[in-house]
């Protein structure tokens, strides 16, 4: 696909599938997507928060560094395909992707680093693409207040163009006052009800979908505004304080249906949820559109939870609720997390 292909690629060029188990069954193997797969464990830690301070923790990116009790959190993202596409806005992307995984712990992101490596300095691309990246990442580390000296971007240069693309690497660290505050990305209940806070959108441009399902590997970047994501973090900071989430995780690789399995994984529980109806089921559940985030709430707290969202023009959108196993997206089973599409994967 051209440059001019990709400016003027659109979802309509991507057939719909019309089995939902066929998108899955395929993706699923893929060893960095999935939680489940007979490859590598790439499952995300659950986070216990009465084990905080404790050094099985580390590994969570969770730790204490003085005697006053005051916790820390680290995240690490990295990106070379986006940056070959867009390096302002993929730059930006990356930090606001780690900006909302540290928010969705309860920790308030403080302070970034970056490092590009494999530049070839020699080449007018490849400068181009830094100093584009560099503009990128203080436009972001500005929206989101972090410290971000600029001198503080490393560079790996490489003599050997062609053999490894230009890579971005962004490490944030965030600060918890307490244990209290921190949040774990898995769901922990049946019946509690799960929400999608942000917009979806018709996208699923740089996806894993679109590039492993569809093998279509060259497209626009996802959907993102960097002031909206200023927005809902600061709106899903003040809705941890005021308790009123159970667990939050930003909706990201594999999109919103492999967030959801990778949530629900850990307590084998299951969800049964409802697309929207003004969305294509496969953008919805697999688009990788920035500026959403999956949470779990307790019924008792939903009519607070969304008034709030509301009255500061968030959108949300109900998805449904935890099951204690069953997988359901628009009342079609797709089986249990311990058999049926899972489990006759694993089998």
């Amino acid at each position: 696909m051209s440059e001019t292909e990709t400016k003027s690629f659109t979802i309509d060029q991507v057939q719909e599938p019309e089995d939902l188990r066929n998108v899955i069954y395929s993706m699923i193997a893929i060893p960095h997507l999935s939680p489940v797969n007979i490859f590598n464990d790439f499952a995300s830690i659950a986070i216990d928060s009465k084990q905080v301070g404790k050094d099985n923790l580390n590994g969570a990116g969770i730790f204490q560094v003085d005697e006053n009790g005051t916790l820390f959190s680290q995240t690490i993202y990295a990106d070379y395909k986006r940056l070959a596409i867009d390096p302002f806005v993929a730059a930006q992307i990356i930090v606001a992707k780690a900006v909302r995984r540290l928010v969705c712990y309860g920790a308030e992101p403080v302070a970034m680093s970056a490092y590009i490596n494999n530049v070839d300095f020699a080449s007018p691309i490849a400068e181009e693409m830094v100093m584009a990246a560099k503009l990128g990442l203080s436009a972001a580390a500005t929206v989101f207040n972090l410290q971000f000296p600029n001198w503080k971007i490393f560079y790996d240069n490489t003599n050997s163009p062609g053999i490894a693309p230009p890579t971005l690497i962004v490490s944030l660290v965030g600060k918890l006052s307490n244990s209290n505050q921190v949040l774990t990305p898995s769901i922990k209940k049946k019946g509690h009800n799960l929400l999608l806070v942000g917009r979806s959108f018709d996208d699923v441009c740089a996806s894993e979908y679109l590039a492993h399902y569809h093998e279509i590997k060259t497209s626009p970047l996802m959907h993102f505004n960097l002031a909206f994501e200023k927005k809902l973090m600061m709106a899903m900071k003040e809705l941890i304080k005021k308790n009123l989430i159970i667990s939050a995780s930003p909706v990201g690789i594999g999109g919103l249906f492999f967030t959801l399995l990778r949530d629900a994984l850990p307590n084998e529980l299951g969800f049964d949820i409802t697309t929207d109806s003004e969305i294509r089921t496969d953008a919805f559940l697999f688009g990788e559109g920035m500026g959403r985030i999956l949470v779990s709430v307790d019924e008792e707290k939903e009519n607070e939870f969304v008034d709030f969202l509301f009255d500061h023009k968030i959108p949300v959108m109900t998805l449904g609720h935890v099951t204690k196993g069953e997988i359901r997206i628009d009342d079609q089973s797709l089986g249990f997390v311990d058999k049926g599409i899972i489990g006759e994967y694993l089998d």
